[in-house]
């Protein structure tokens, strides 16, 4: 719970909420408890090899050297919907969806709302590379699913989360068990239409070696057991989503970020380098892709468009 003592956390979380986001806050004591449970759940076969070494090189578990008197992470959750884009091809539109944890433009959003207050006290704010889903469970400001995707009260599965180092004194520290939707402990729904089999009932953990998700975020080729009908986003994937009773019509928005021509989506599919590509189009990518994944966006709209041929 919140102190009510101390007022910096107050403003902080009011700050955001005033936003629209939600966060918590834990101490840099737990990146130990974060690691440990990954290397768990590793060793204890769970967690598949390739995801651990993903991991492995996307997370530090230590206080940053830049910002080593940090003293708390703010974990956040910004309220974001689906994003749908349209390509043209032999004078046929198509849309796609690019689900709300790729829209990375709250993630600045959110550290300027936070260093409005923390800055003018002296105090510093750092991106906190750390396995949000894990820390925002462990932080009650999510649940998790049956499909170890995380839940956030009011904006169901639709946020994007992130996480920031502070040197502020916030004596705060919201660290718990993770728990999981009390729903999911009867439904089945996101386990019956998984294609791939990656949602079980024998464990909690997703097979994550199973995950469409997996596979389209990594420039490796497509296995062969993945069925072309299978591809629906142009990143990550939405059917456990899509099905999920915890998304009501409220929480479940999609909106129309970008349309490209056909040139443009030629040019896209020929996997043409983006500083070769006009401008305008450039723009319209990085609104609606991650910018690092930009080499990825070729195969994955292929995918999508020409599934079956």
């Amino acid at each position: 719970m919140t102190n009510a003592k101390d007022p910096l956390v107050l403003t902080v979380l009011s700050k955001l909420g005033e936003a629209g986001f939600k966060a918590r806050i834990v101490s840099v004591k737990h990146l130990a408890e974060l690691r440990d449970e990954i290397e768990r759940n590793h060793s204890q076969g769970l967690l598949d090899d390739g995801l651990y070494r993903d991991y492995s090189y996307a997370f530090n578990f230590e206080v940053p050297e830049a910002l080593p008197q940090a003293r708390s992470i703010i974990v956040v959750a910004a309220p974001v919907p689906a994003e749908q884009t349209t390509f043209t091809v032999n004078g046929r539109s198509f849309q796609t969806i690019i689900p709300s944890t790729y829209n990375v433009s709250t993630d600045q959003q959110a550290a300027d709302c936070i260093t409005q207050i923390l800055k003018p006290e002296g105090y510093q704010l750092m991106r906190a590379a750390v396995p949000v889903k894990l820390l925002a469970t462990r932080s009650g400001l999510a649940k998790y699913g049956k499909n170890n995707i995380t839940y956030v009260e009011g904006m169901g599965s639709y946020h994007r989360l992130t996480a920031f180092y502070t040197d502020a004194p916030i004596f705060e520290d919201h660290w718990q068990k993770p728990g999981m939707l009390d729903r999911c402990k009867t439904c089945t729904a996101c386990v019956k239409k998984c294609p791939t089999g990656a949602i079980s009932t024998d464990r909690f953990l997703l097979h994550a070696e199973k995950c469409i998700t997996y596979y389209n975020e990594s420039e490796k080729p497509f296995p062969e057991w993945i069925d072309a009908s299978w591809h629906n986003c142009l990143i990550g994937c939405m059917i456990c989503q899509d099905v999920c009773p915890e998304n009501p019509p409220s929480v479940r928005r999609t909106v129309h970020v970008a349309a490209f021509s056909e040139d443009e989506t030629d040019q896209i599919l020929k996997n043409v380098p983006k500083e070769n590509l006009n401008p305008q189009t450039v723009v319209k990518l990085n609104c609606v892709y991650p910018p690092d994944d930009y080499k990825l966006l070729s195969r994955n709209l292929k995918a999508l468009l020409f599934a079956g041929e």
